[in-house]
């Protein structure tokens, strides 16, 4: 499908996330309206409240290992709360007290579930949100690295995710976003990080050994996707994958076959009665 604006070579990003790699092998027509044509897409709750766990834990890990406590947590999260309750994308989910409740009570469960995996006093930070620019075999990348610990002479790549945390099964995409920062430090420091860990915040790690077998997939799956972009952006061709998360794409009016699928969908009842399209298509 070639909707939206034109595009050429020149829209071809300057350089390949973890999130925007993962959005075009998802659709990229849904990567298309997002980077090439930039319609709105604000961020949801869950997002939101990522962002303010993840901001909270940052700066607490940047303490001496005996403040990384609870109450410093408690401390740190009620001096970034009046900037959350400020910014548009919260104000734009215009949520009542009670929700503004949960909102922060969900936020607190998220941020202190990281003493449900680790003591964070013990952990030997060396730095926090790096922000890596580099190039992976021909591939320009960007991501942030929340944490790069050290521990018994080595790296430890460790990203914090409030989400819940996939089945077994589909564990392997967000493995290879970490071992992807992890192969970013070795260009950075020179050394390979000895293992990539995913902080599940109060539920599981998951860990992986970092080594260049286990770079291998995740590299070249990089590789192929910046090359189908390429290609996407000179032929100004974005197919549609159309599917249950259509019902969840902020992009679903501007995307027909979308649209399709999710009327198909609420004809045959298999859609959930919040899914945000319901709205979007007036299908309410």
């Amino acid at each position: 499908m070639t909707t939206g604006v034109s595009t050429s070579k020149e829209s071809v990003p300057p350089y390949l996330s973890p999130s925007s790699s993962g959005l075009f092998d998802q659709c990229a027509l849904k990567w298309k309206f997002r980077y090439v044509d930039h319609l709105p897409d604000p961020p949801g709750e869950a997002a939101l409240l990522g962002t303010f766990a993840h901001e909270v834990l940052e700066f607490l890990l940047q303490e001496t290992p005996g403040n990384r406590t609870k109450e410093k947590a408690k401390e740190l999260a009620s001096g970034f709360w009046p900037k959350v309750v400020k910014d548009p994308d919260f104000l734009a989910l215009e949520l009542d007290d009670q929700e503004i409740h949960e909102f922060k009570w969900k936020s607190w469960n998220a941020i202190e579930g990281l003493w449900a995996l680790e003591d964070p006093s013990k952990v030997k930070v060396q730095d926090t949100e790096r922000d890596v620019r580099v190039t992976l075999e021909g591939v320009p990348f960007r991501g942030v690295v929340d944490r790069l610990d050290e521990e018994e002479g080595a790296l430890i790549v460790a990203d914090y995710k409030s989400g819940k945390a996939p089945k077994k099964r589909y564990a392997d995409d967000k493995v290879h976003q970490v071992l992807l920062y992890a192969a970013a430090i070795r260009e950075i420091e020179g050394n390979l990080p000895s293992k990539a860990r995913l902080l599940f915040l109060g539920q599981e790690i998951i860990e992986t050994e970092v080594t260049d077998a286990t770079l291998k997939e995740p590299v070249e799956k990089l590789q192929k996707i910046w090359s189908e972009i390429n290609t996407a952006c000179e032929l100004n061709d974005f197919p549609a994958s159309t599917g249950p998360l259509c019902a969840w794409c902020p992009f679903v009016s501007h995307c027909p076959d979308g649209e399709e699928e999710v009327r198909q969908r609420v004809k045959n009842k298999r859609v959930r009665h919040d899914a945000p399209a319901l709205a979007a298509l007036g299908l309410t």
